[in-house]
């Protein structure tokens, strides 16, 4: 458990004298080489303020990494691994332009501070009165107020909202076990616009939600999807995939691109789809905006004659039923030195297997475990850099 901020806390943080302490204790190196000696150095002279300011100092140097500016705000741990990364707020924010906009668990204001200056009017509220000084103090543009989101404070804005999933650094992945609850949530502002920002993981055919969900990666990696209501969406699309990029580059398909693709033979390559694009059921679309087909219907890999631009892909060298014993023998004859191992569809653990791959070589190769059917089928790959 981290630290537990009070408000007099927040208070002494924003002060002269707290931004002139936090400046000194971030010139430590606070590593596990160093920390005791550089949190005895703070002791003798910050005393009791020291955990604060240890905990602000660590929170800063892990929300830099995902929140524009967090080198002077004010936060939690718990707070900062909750917060939505800047460009993927950034993202929502652009939907949201020109709108009053009302973030109902504004939490340190990660959302408020990509809405500023894109909608018309920002508004945060959050139960937990420690967050919400933290807010005032990271985005003083929004108007703040303390409230629960299950009960509206505001009329004719359209509502952010951003469930916790985490509770004392534990992750849960059940609608109803969200603070607040998702299906409250999304029975207190039904009639209402609503953005509400959650798990990819969950099973959206079982929400009763009529509006969009759109799944979003950052750098290859699924961070989040957000349910859209009807008002907010573009019409006739209710599942959307947005691959961001922390260049700017990126790009976006939704269930409204044709999803009519051949059923043929593996080709030249295999592309490993986006987690967005699978989180979100859009294989076949990407598949067919791309000129690619799948080597299985039930299997997200895709196969075609070339690698659509910012791509990874993997140049088939041999295609074969797979085996342990048929795999090592091939990887052998290839000179294999060192193996990257993807797996859907079959009962393989990388981890398990590559040792047992035994290999001796001195080229690196890629191996897709896949099947085709019935068929467990391997696929050894030279991938693209």
């Amino acid at each position: 458990m981290g630290y537990d901020f009070t408000l007099a806390d927040v208070e002494y943080l924003a002060s002269a004298d707290g931004v002139d302490a936090l400046g000194r204790v971030d010139t430590l190196e606070l590593t596990t080489r160093t920390r005791l000696a550089d949190i005895s150095w703070a002791r003798t002279r910050f005393g009791d303020r020291t955990a604060m300011l240890v905990e602000t100092v660590l929170a800063r140097r892990k929300a830099a990494l995902k929140l524009d500016g967090a080198r002077d705000w004010l936060l939690t741990d718990d707070a900062v691994q909750q917060a939505t990364p800047a460009v993927v707020a950034a993202h929502r924010a652009r939907r949201l332009a020109g709108r009053v906009v009302h973030d109902v668990t504004c939490s340190i204001g990660a959302e408020l501070a990509a809405l500023v200056g894109v909608a018309d009017t920002v508004i945060g509220s959050d139960l937990d009165a420690v967050r919400l000084a933290m807010a005032a103090h990271n985005v003083p543009a929004a108007h703040l107020l303390r409230a629960d989101a299950l009960s509206p404070v505001t009329r004719g804005t359209t509502v952010v909202a951003d469930p916790a999933r985490r509770s004392g650094g534990r992750r849960t992945h059940d609608p109803a076990m969200l603070q607040p609850p998702l299906p409250d949530l999304l029975d207190v502002y039904r009639g209402r616009e609503l953005a509400v920002k959650c798990a990819p993981g969950l099973d959206f055919d079982e929400l009763d939600w009529d509006g969009e969900v759109e799944v979003v990666s950052l750098d290859g990696g699924v961070r989040e999807a957000c349910l859209y209501s009807r008002g907010l969406a573009e019409p006739g699309v209710r599942r959307r995939a947005a691959v961001l990029r922390g260049d700017g580059a990126g790009f976006e398909i939704t269930d409204k691109h044709d999803d009519d693709i051949p059923d043929r033979p593996p080709g030249e390559w295999i592309i490993d789809p986006d987690g967005a694009v699978v989180r979100a059921g859009l294989v076949r679309h990407y598949a067919a905006a791309h000129g690619l087909w799948q080597l299985d219907p039930r299997i997200a890999y895709l196969t075609g004659d070339a690698v659509p631009d910012g791509v990874r892909g993997f140049r088939i060298l041999e295609q074969l039923k797979y085996t342990e014993k048929a795999l090592r023998q091939t990887l052998a004859r290839l000179e294999c030195g060192s193996v990257e191992i993807l797996v859907r569809g079959v009962d393989a653990d990388p981890a398990v297997l590559r040792p047992r791959l035994k290999l001796r070589g001195d080229r690196p190769l890629s191996v897709v475990l896949t099947r085709i059917g019935r068929t467990p089928v391997a696929f050894v790959c030279e991938p693209t850099r």
